[in-house]
């Protein structure tokens, strides 16, 4: 196993060792286990650069209500449009 040394400020370092101690792990096991769990993850969106000019241009017009994320928004729209709306 490698070593790799981190920097960080001295608040996320007692809060990472509250953390992993809560969680019966150290912070290198819990720091593996975060970078396992984002390589699985979908990837990453194009950055704004590398999105066709109209998608570009439509980026961020919308504000999303708040305590919503985009995909029930997503929903409730559809849901809307079939006639199951609220």
């Amino acid at each position: 196993m490698k070593k790799l040394t981190l920097s960080m400020e001295e608040g996320d370092i007692r809060a990472a060792r509250r953390i992993a101690r809560d969680h019966g792990t150290s912070i290198s096991g819990m720091f593996s286990k975060l970078v396992r769990m984002m390589a699985r993850r979908r990837p990453v969106p194009p950055k704004s650069e590398e999105l066709p000019p109209l998608t570009r241009r439509l980026t961020g017009i919308v504000a999303l209500p708040k305590g919503k994320t985009d995909r029930e928004v997503i929903e409730d729209a559809a849901l809307a449009r079939h006639g199951f709306g609220k």
